[in-house]
């Protein structure tokens, strides 16, 4: 049985462009190589997206700062990037909150430091369409 995820298809093109650029550049690059390369390799795969997008924080409904996201595509995935070797529970931590901090239902974590691209799928839980 196949699971369906909400933008699935929005997500595989992101991993597909994602897989390009680490199957060209490999791993050892610092993280802005990688995004810059993303950013190159996202519209052969049809993707719409905003790079280095200023995003506002909030908190109980008020907002109380700004974040840049490597990238928000399609206006409805947030994208975070690392160039490190072995992607930790705290860079995850880190990408589940964005997503809340955000109100983004559904986000990647990329990472291209490994030697094999390491991606993970993450669902802010706390999403509702009341904060959209």
């Amino acid at each position: 049985m196949v699971e369906e995820y909400k933008y699935q298809e929005i997500t595989k093109k992101i991993i597909g462009a994602a897989m390009q650029v680490h199957k060209v550049l490999g791993n050892g690059f610092q993280e802005v190589i990688y995004q810059r390369a993303l950013e190159i390799e996202m519209p052969y795969f049809g993707l719409n997206f905003k790079r280095e997008f200023e995003m506002p924080i909030f908190y109980r409904d008020q907002q109380i700062g700004t974040r840049r996201v490597d990238f928000l595509v399609e206006d409805v995935i947030s994208v975070e990037l690392k160039a490190v070797i072995k992607l930790e529970d705290v860079h995850l931590a880190q990408a589940i909150n964005y997503l809340e901090a955000y109100h983004i239902e559904v986000g990647l974590l990329i990472n291209f430091g490994s030697k094999s691209l390491e991606f993970k799928r993450l669902i802010n839980s706390k999403f509702n369409q009341r904060n959209h």
